[in-house]
């Protein structure tokens, strides 16, 4: 069952993945066109509004895949010095209460795409609303949170994570 549900996060992290690519992709098209218009005639309307929202999905999205690949800081040069059992329990420790903080974000994210929602805010230049972009980094942590959650199975149970290609 764990290695469906992993199969699944991994298909998940990786859409989520394309998706930051694509928005960092577009951040740095229009970061050097904003560039180029501002030398030769006006600046690119809404540069500043835009690269914000492009870097919440680039950021929101992508911390899923990089858990799944173990891209993140981790302080495993000081729990190796240890033995098993307790890099175990470190390892479970820190996967636990990184979790729980990922989830406590995505609730603390929410809440606040709805208060937006509610007010109705709009960005000064173009005019966008603010709230999707909130939800995607809520919808970001939760998916990271879950991430952890499957580390933290596999580790309690004593199981390798997947083979990631």
């Amino acid at each position: 069952m764990i290695n469906k549900l992993e199969k699944i996060s991994i298909l998940f992290c990786r859409i989520l993945a394309w998706i930051a690519g694509t928005a960092l992709t577009a951040m740095v098209v229009l970061a050097c066109a904003n560039m180029v218009f501002r030398a030769t005639w006006v600046p690119v309307k809404g540069t500043f509004e835009l690269m914000g929202f492009l870097g919440a999905v680039a950021a929101g999205f992508s911390l899923a895949f990089s858990q799944l690949y173990k891209s993140h800081i981790a302080v495993g040069l000081f729990f190796n010095k240890f033995p098993k059992p307790m890099q175990i329990f470190l390892d479970a420790l820190s996967g636990g209460a990184s979790c729980v903080f990922f989830a406590l974000c995505a609730r603390e994210a929410a809440k606040w795409g709805m208060f937006l929602y509610d007010l109705g805010e709009v960005s000064e230049t173009l005019g966008i609303e603010f709230y999707p972009f909130v939800f995607f980094v809520a919808f970001g942590c939760v998916m990271m949170s879950w991430v952890l959650l499957l580390d933290l199975v596999r580790t309690l149970s004593g199981k390798e994570p997947l083979k990631l290609v």
